[in-house]
């Protein structure tokens, strides 16, 4: 089931690469958008506002778990493209043991800061409860998404983003299942849909580990694998705790734009709730070419390919910009049809607000393709440095615009929040890439010269 990225054309393995991923992290991010639209069509308006008011709450967790996922496979998957399996397995071997220690704390802390969090960001009264009830229960449930997060980009560094794919599927339909069921039957509120999510996260892991130990021989661990010192855990930690602290630097500035939404009342916040869900929908594709980009420039890295690098990128930024046309101008002329698929039609304000959100992001999408491209093919080429600027920059454009902007402009000058922070993290990243191609290909040409 593995797969090697390191020969044949390059847009055609980095896309038939991509799509698994990119309907594998439609089911991820449709966790939430189930949690919105059954949410929203049973509980109600508030109910809906109390689960998007723990989105970047969420993403600050969630995100730095992802990022550390990804980030630890980048070394197993440069492994695999230099043809060192012993190494891969090691290096399996060392992002377990370094899991258990950080699901651990990462619950522990999460959970206790849940209620403090929430009312430092102003959660409105009248949804602080299910607020609460919904992401206490999520951040209990951090052991189940590490679980799949390691086991899934560990598959996908040894080039299989089908197999995850499969599991998320049957893990989806238990979600809409359980969220139903909770709601409905158990009268369980915004804590069902919370609970549902983590019991679909608990089989997809131990799916997908189960599928490893039995059919993907290269992963698995032998006792000598198991002796890992301090080198090979802090050679890990050096790019994976980077990459993860990129995520949550991002979210850090998600949680400025949830304040400021606050204060706007009820209506801000879910149009803007509804808004995101589609926004990320839309431009999830290009993001699923920038995970398909680090397991190929990582495996291309391992192997000394770096030209190969540099054609994967070029052709697979040709499609993402046309796609990034074509779906702005779709989200232009379709009205509020996508906004209505979550808040109904009987709220003309919170409709246009929801509109307004989606035409502002969905002319930027072309930035958002390079920065999505560009970013993770230096942590593929093992720079977490750069992102990690990248990330810092795009918070500060995130603040400027919630706390300025909004203060300002209202609901509008926070939609431009994104935007911003979008052009502020990829002039960093573009100016390293080039530099490190430049280095790269006078390295390949003097090594294929001597």
């Amino acid at each position: 089931m593995t797969k090697n990225l390191t020969s044949g054309n390059p847009l055609k393995l980095i896309l038939s690469f991509a799509i698994p991923l990119y309907i594998g992290n439609l089911f991820q991010q449709s966790y939430n958008i189930v949690d919105t639209f059954i949410v929203g069509h049973t509980l109600g308006i508030d109910a809906l506002a109390a689960v998007g008011s723990t989105g970047s709450l969420n993403f600050l967790i969630l995100g730095f778990i992802g990022g550390f996922g990804i980030g630890a496979a980048v070394i197993t998957s440069q492994r695999f493209g230099a043809g060192d399996y012993e190494g891969v397995r090691k290096s399996f071997a060392a992002t377990i043991i370094i899991s258990i220690g950080l699901a651990f704390v990462m619950t522990i802390i999460s959970a206790l800061c849940a209620m403090p969090l929430l009312l430092f960001l102003q959660t409105p009264e009248e949804i602080l409860k299910d607020a609460y009830y919904y992401i206490v229960i999520v951040f209990w449930g951090i052991p189940t998404a590490l679980l799949f997060n390691l086991a899934a980009n560990i598959m996908r560094a040894v080039g299989d983003s089908r197999t995850p794919l499969y599991f998320l599927a049957v893990a989806f339909a238990l979600k809409i299942i359980l969220n139903l069921v909770n709601i409905l039957i158990f009268k369980m509120g915004t804590g069902g849909a919370a609970l549902a999510t983590v019991i679909a996260q608990l089989v997809s892991g131990l799916s997908c580990i189960l599928f490893i130990k039995k059919k993907m021989p290269v992963l698995n661990i032998t006792a000598k694998d198991w002796r890992i010192d301090f080198t090979e855990v802090s050679r890990h930690l050096k790019l994976a705790l980077p990459v993860a602290f990129q995520n949550s630097i991002i979210a850090i500035g998600s949680i400025t734009v949830t304040y400021a939404l606050n204060r706007l009342g009820t209506a801000a916040v879910a149009a803007y709730s509804a808004a995101s869900r589609i926004d990320i929908l839309a431009y999830l594709i290009l993001f699923s070419f920038g995970g398909a980009m680090t397991t190929y420039a990582a495996q291309n890295y391992g192997a000394r390919k770096y030209d190969r690098i540099r054609k994967g990128i070029l052709h697979i930024s040709i499609v993402a910009i046309i796609y990034s046309i074509a779906i702005a101008l779709v989200i232009y002329f379709t009205g509020n049809f996508f906004p209505a698929i979550f808040l109904g039609w009987e709220s003309p304000q919170t409709l246009s607000m929801a509109r307004n959100y989606l035409i502002i992001c969905s002319s930027f999408y072309i930035f958002l393709s390079m920065l999505f491209i560009i970013r993770q093919s230096l942590v593929g080429m093992g720079d977490s440095v750069t992102p990690t600027i990248a990330g810092i920059m795009e918070l500060v454009m995130r603040i400027f615009a919630a706390i300025i902007l909004g203060n300002a402009f209202g609901f509008i000058g926070i939609c431009f929040s994104n935007p911003l922070a979008w052009a502020g993290a990829f002039i960093p990243l573009i100016i390293a890439f080039f530099i490190r191609m430049k280095k790269l290909l006078k390295q390949d040409f003097q090594e294929t010269s001597g």
